[in-house]
């Protein structure tokens, strides 16, 4: 193959995944605006000024593209892979403040609120749709409290199983917040607030589990 044809080859694969990711957009703020039901693939292509060909070979049908705006908006919920190990309790406090800062900072965010409404609404028709938001963005923030307290209890800083543990710190971390938040009922926390939850949500869950 050519250089000529390598870089043409180049190009089209960035003018697609430009083109993949307004269709994206489009897609988001007509179920955004209209709802998933009453939203067509045509409103989408005229948003995202694409063909419904190009529609249809860069992302899919409807559901497909529903899922894929869930799972790129989703990657919001992840975090770092490489989390410290606590060697002590202070340690553990503040990986716990931590994290517990970037969760609900990340997930009061509106777009990604958003997201989990538009998840439950269609949880029933496309329950796909609720398990790409589990797998790709719930579920990572639960793999890393496991983590966190797994790393915790082998330091003998807990005791329990780190899946447990991991649920009770996120009940303690968010309480009714998320329900409220989904309702509409709720303000979202400013950064003061936010690491102030963290930080007692920490100081409780330790006070629940001292020292072996």
């Amino acid at each position: 193959m050519t250089t000529v044809s390598l870089s043409k080859d180049r190009q089209e694969g960035r003018d697609e995944t430009e083109v993949r990711a307004r269709i994206l957009d489009a897609a988001f703020a007509s179920f955004m605006a209209s709802g998933y039901a009453a939203t067509s693939t045509l409103e989408i292509a005229t948003r995202a000024r694409v063909s419904k060909r190009e529609l249809y070979a860069l992302v899919g049908n409807k559901k497909e593209m529903l899922v894929a705006c869930i799972s790129a908006r989703a990657t919001r919920l992840q975090v770092p892979a490489d989390l410290p190990v606590p060697r002590d309790r202070e340690t553990l406090a503040h990986v716990l403040t931590s994290l517990g800062t970037q969760l609900v900072r990340e997930i009061t965010d509106p777009t990604v609120i958003a997201v989990f409404r538009l998840a439950i609404a269609e949880a029933v028709h496309a329950p796909e749709v609720a398990q790409a938001l589990d797998s790709t963005g719930r579920e990572t923030s639960r793999a890393a409290l496991r983590q966190i307290m797994a790393r915790a209890q082998a330091s003998g800083l807990l005791n329990g199983r780190p899946a447990e543990l991991a649920e009770q710190f996120s009940g303690l971390l968010w309480g009714n917040l998320m329900v409220s938040l989904l309702l509409g009922v709720a303000k979202r926390p400013n950064s003061r607030e936010v690491a102030a939850r963290a930080r007692n949500a920490a100081a409780v869950f330790l006070q629940l589990h001292p020292l072996p």
